[in-house]
């Protein structure tokens, strides 16, 4: 696979843009900005599965190009790149990572009558009730908690509960989800909060959750904030049984590597990790991390190489880059991936949505080890003592 330096891939797609005889694919990512991270995991996976695809031939006679727009983690950025990508006649646009960018996205798609694919954001509204012209390749936000929850269900001798999370869509959500889901599951609530962004110093919440000596914690926390707070976990003596990160900035390597032995037994909740049991997922994670030029890759760029070949896989079936057509052949999608199986179906009040597994890694010397479900377990749960 061709490597690709990712400061420099603009460049490329001014030149790509420019190729006849090949297939634009629209994107919208934030190259730059705070969700920076994560856009480039988005790109990685796109520029992978492209490669992939014109490995095999292309689609139709043509040779697949990315059409890629920064939206510098703004969403009048992002609309104003959409419109942009629209006026070049792309057949169909993949966008974007967060999900206040992405829902008014899908909004102004869905009015231009352009489908969009949606790999990585997970507020629930983008899905539910959705339009006709978003398709979801990712998991919506309330499958990370109900994973976990599912998980302490059947981990016997677990009775009570802390919950913090970030003061955002995301956080609001999980605060939500758990709240709801935790007495269900047998588990009584001691405290429950969130955090504004900024905020440095964790350690009077944690503190307070020492003393109330909880079984189970559980963050659900801004990029920036996992490793901060999960230093002062461990610098206050916080010591539940379980210690849980739903997704977000807990789910990057770079917690790995940031947080080091302080991170070791926590459980992230995540739906994509290299030992998950899909066909080529080993093959997919090699891919990714050497066009991520030797960085360790996330759930959101296996997530984005499952929205190319979804894009890709729509267009050369509808064997026309007509919108019209490509969003009929997107609702009739059965693909097999290395990330997982993409199928979007209408259920449950969610409209063109995968059903994408929830899985529970723990981090057991220094990396992220498959624990649940036990389909998809590659290790054991370790509790705290």
């Amino acid at each position: 696979m061709m490597k690709r330096c990712l400061t420099t891939v603009l460049l490329a797609v001014a030149t790509t843009a420019a190729a006849q005889g090949t297939l634009q694919i629209g994107a919208v990512t934030s190259l730059s900005g705070r969700f920076a991270t994560f856009g480039q995991m988005q790109q990685a996976g796109f520029w992978v599965a492209i490669d992939e695809i014109n490995a095999r031939g292309g689609v139709n006679g043509q040779k697949v190009a990315l059409a890629i727009e920064d939206d510098a983690s703004d969403t009048n950025k992002a609309l104003s790149a959409a419109e942009k990508l629209v006026n070049q006649k792309v057949p169909v646009v993949i966008g974007a990572y967060a999900s206040g960018i992405t829902k008014p996205l899908s909004q102004y798609m869905a009015r231009v009558k352009v489908p969009l694919i949606v790999a990585t954001a997970v507020d629930e509204t983008i899905t539910k009730p959705g339009n006709a012209y978003t398709f979801r390749v990712n998991n919506q936000s309330s499958v990370y908690t109900r994973s976990l929850i599912d998980q302490l269900r059947k981990t016997p001798g677990l009775k009570t509960a802390v919950i913090l999370t970030s003061n955002d869509a995301f956080g609001k959500s999980v605060l939500t989800d758990a709240t709801k889901l935790l007495p269900g599951a047998g588990y009584t609530i001691l405290g429950r909060d969130t955090y504004d962004q900024g905020l440095t110093d964790f350690r009077p919440l944690l503190n307070r959750y020492r003393g109330q000596n909880p079984d189970v914690v559980i963050f659900a926390s801004y990029e920036q904030d996992a490793v901060a707070l999960t230093k002062q976990v461990k610098e206050v003596g916080l010591k539940p049984r379980v210690i849980a990160g739903i997704a977000t900035g807990f789910a990057l390597p770079a917690f790995l590597t940031g947080a080091a032995d302080a991170a070791e037994g926590f459980l992230v909740t995540m739906v994509w990790n290299p030992d998950v049991r899909y066909p080529g997922a080993q093959s997919l994670y090699t891919r990714l991390k050497a066009a991520l030029n030797g960085a360790e890759p996330s759930q959101h760029a296996a997530q984005s190489y499952a929205a190319m070949l979804a894009a890709v896989d729509a267009v050369k079936r509808a064997g026309s880059s007509d919108p019209e057509k490509v969003r009929a052949a997107l609702a009739q999608t059965n693909l097999k991936t290395a990330f997982g199986p993409v199928t979007f179906r209408t259920y449950g009040g969610y409209t063109n949505q995968n059903s994408v597994v929830g899985l529970i890694t723990q981090v057991q010397n220094g990396r992220f080890v498959t624990v649940g479900p036990a389909s998809a377990a590659r290790g054991k749960l370790i509790l705290g003592k």
